[in-house]
């Protein structure tokens, strides 16, 4: 496979993948935003999905609408989901005949309905979690098209590792954004609706609920976002398959720059898979999260040089 169909799979991967995450955390965040609505505040969620400097995230931090227009369809924000989509769609579109036509046609329904001048108004004046709960829809069309009609080959492969390297990220990121609220303390008290949303935020409320039965604490949710291998949007989980994926690509004209990043990731999924939540609170969570990314953004960048042929 030529490394422009990788690189351009491998990238409409992850920002499709990217914006399910940013979909669904402003989903959740603007209920809870309704329950809450003295003092929530969006500067967490403008902080793991934008570029903005402070004294612009505390500008917009409270204003509910203005954030949803410049996370959804702000033009001048290179992480909103309408640039998001339009990238996705343009990576799409340079290897329409590495894709099918059922996924091609998916996320060009998706760019056209983020393109709809009726979009401003359905978020400034009705029920945000309607059209929201309709965009999820799109992006789950797009996932469940792609499992069911994308043939098990490179290709596939590169659109996996894509995927899951930008979900370990996501999920690595928002723990750390989260936590820092209270200043990593796992063991403070805080109210359960925090928890109850950050759960709910990246669709793992009821694993938690049926594998914890003590209530909502703060060591467990760490534990299950980094740790537990079920969940998938777990940060073990998604190193997994992504490890998973990549393995497949094992050829005889790649050995070196397979065995180096092959051991890359199968460093970092050690390092995750033998750690505790014990283990992690001794060594600090703050510098657990931050090592882990800064290992996955290594990843990306030797993939990068490896298999995209551009630094």
């Amino acid at each position: 496979m030529l490394s422009r169909v990788a690189d351009s799979l491998f990238w409409m991967s992850r920002y499709m993948e990217r914006t399910d995450g940013i979909l669904r955390m402003l989903k959740i965040n603007y209920a809870s935003s309704q329950d809450d609505i003295q003092d929530f505040s969006w500067k967490p969620i403008l902080k793991i999905f934008t570029f903005l400097n402070d004294e612009s995230a505390n500008a917009l931090a409270h204003d509910t609408r203005g954030v949803l227009k410049y996370m959804l369809i702000g033009k001048d924000n290179d992480n909103s989901v309408l640039n998001i989509v339009t990238l996705a769609r343009e990576n799409g579109r340079s290897v329409q005949d590495h894709i099918t036509k059922e996924m091609w046609q998916c996320i060009n329904d998706f760019y056209h309905i983020m393109r709809q001048d009726k979009l401003a108004d359905m978020i400034q004046n009705e029920d945000p979690i309607s059209t929201i709960d309709h965009l999820i829809k799109q992006e789950l069309l797009y996932f469940g098209t792609t499992d069911v009609t994308m043939a098990r080959g490179e290709g596939n492969s590169f659109i996996n590792i894509g995927k899951f390297l930008e979900r370990a990220i996501q999920s690595t990121d928002i723990l750390d954004v989260k936590f820092s609220d209270i200043n990593y303390e796992l063991d403070k008290i805080t109210d359960t609706t925090y928890w109850k949303y950050l759960l709910k935020s990246i669709s793992g409320y009821e694993i938690y609920l049926k594998t914890y039965r003590s209530g909502f604490e703060a060591k467990n949710v760490m534990e299950q976002i980094v740790l537990n291998e079920q969940f998938p949007r777990s940060v073990l989980y998604s190193i997994n398959q992504l490890h998973r994926y990549f393995e497949r690509l094992k050829n005889d004209r790649n050995q070196n720059e397979f065995h180096q990043i092959d051991f890359m990731i199968g460093k970092i999924k050690s390092q995750v898979k033998f750690s505790t939540s014990d283990s992690i609170i001794n060594d600090g969570l703050h510098h657990f999260l931050n090592e882990t990314k800064i290992r996955l953004f290594e990843i990306g960048n030797q993939l990068n040089q490896n298999y995209f042929a551009h630094a």
